[in-house]
């Protein structure tokens, strides 16, 4: 069974170019907006979000340089680049299909 805070295959990196379509953001400042946003409901681990971010990187979707935080610290800034909001735009309309369809199916009458 699954839990209201396990993500549906596929949508991370959804998720993670329409976060960082909002600003620049370092590794841990994602995870804790998608929580926020979320509310509380969608978190990520570690585990899965670093591997997502240099994914998303290699394909060209983001790009990341090293910055200072706020809390005077060297960390890696992801931003999304041009190829990544087309990306974004093709994968919002991919999930407004999908997810329609599954709100179809899940408001059926019962018999």
């Amino acid at each position: 069974m699954s839990k209201p805070s396990d993500l549906v295959q596929g949508t991370l990196d959804l998720l993670l170019l329409k976060i960082l379509a909002l600003e620049p953001l370092h590794g841990w400042a994602i995870g804790q907006r998608l929580k926020q946003i979320s509310s509380d409901v969608l978190q990520v681990s570690d585990g899965s979000l670093y591997p997502a971010l240099h994914k998303l990187e290699q394909e060209g979707w983001i790009k990341a340089d090293w910055q200072i935080t706020e809390n005077n610290r060297r960390a890696k800034f992801y931003a999304l680049t041009t190829t990544g909001k087309r990306a974004l735009a093709l994968e919002t309309k991919n999930w407004e299909r999908l997810s329609n369809a599954i709100s179809g199916v899940v408001r059926l009458t019962e018999i």
